[in-house]
């Protein structure tokens, strides 16, 4: 019987992202390809050290959890390496006890075409150009910076998104760059009954609110918000869209042009 992934949760993930390759990134930025592979292959039983998106990995992953004959989520690894290099990668992920057994390896070349092929709700790279050819396709995609991370010992999956532009197009956000808060507001104001169009983000969220239509309320692993720069009277037009769309959000915080960051 033919697999496939189209009643999953998506999420493609490059090996920067997942794991922190400083040092090998380092090596190749320095001395080039050639000694790159060869460092790579000297320490592929070296396991890697968690990255910046490996604990949303494992949170992803863990609601697998009790879903055995119908998980929710399928992790894909989409990486720079070759296959050859991204052996100690692929110990690493064994060794994490990560279930991910579906990767791409493109050998310098973006892996962003394989985005579509995969199916993915999102895609999460370290390289920003990766990331934006995948926002360019129509794809939700994030950059994420390389590092390491602490413990994070939150079982919950907590998830923020921005408004305009991300969860919704970016038609009101051309108002306001072209014409200011003003016209934003009225033109908000008026269309307040209109549901907006949805942007990349619209698919990722919704197959979130999938898996947290399978838990009751009290005990959902997932808890999402939606955190923007709008405020009232923007705000009514956000939430009929949302209820247009059937898509629950369990937070909006409308700062109304406050920073978002202490929010966060």
């Amino acid at each position: 019987m033919q697999a496939n992934l189209d009643d999953k949760l998506v999420i493609a993930i490059s090996s920067r992202a997942l794991f922190n390759l400083d040092d090998s990134h380092r090596v190749f930025q320095e001395k080039g390809e050639g000694a790159y592979h060869q460092y790579q292959i000297d320490h592929e039983e070296e396991i890697l050290q968690p990255g910046v998106a490996f604990p949303l990995v494992k949170k992803l992953l863990a609601l697998n959890k009790g879903a055995a004959k119908h998980p929710h989520v399928e992790v894909v690894l989409l990486s720079r390496n070759s296959a050859d290099t991204g052996l100690r990668v692929m110990n690493s992920i064994r060794h994490y006890k990560l279930d991910v057994t579906r990767a791409a390896f493109t050998r310098g070349e973006s892996p962003y075409p394989y985005v579509s092929a995969y199916g993915t709700n999102l895609f999460l790279s370290a390289d920003p150009q990766d990331v934006r050819q995948s926002l360019e396709a129509g794809f939700a995609a994030a950059t994420i910076y390389p590092g390491s991370v602490g413990a994070n010992t939150s079982a919950q999956l907590r998830i923020a998104f921005d408004g305009d532009a991300v969860l919704f197009s970016d038609e009101a956000e051309r108002v306001y760059r072209k014409e200011g808060l003003a016209a934003f507001n009225a033109t908000e104001t008026s269309a307040a009954k209109e549901p907006l169009t949805g942007g990349p983000f619209k698919n990722f969220l919704a197959a979130l609110h999938r898996i947290q239509s399978d838990y009751p309320l009290e005990k959902s692993p997932i808890r999402t918000a939606l955190v923007t720069a709008r405020g009232a009277p923007a705000h009514e037009r956000v939430i009929r869209t949302l209820r247009a769309w059937n898509i629950r959000i369990d937070e909006m915080m409308f700062l109304g042009g406050l920073e978002k960051g202490e929010f966060l």
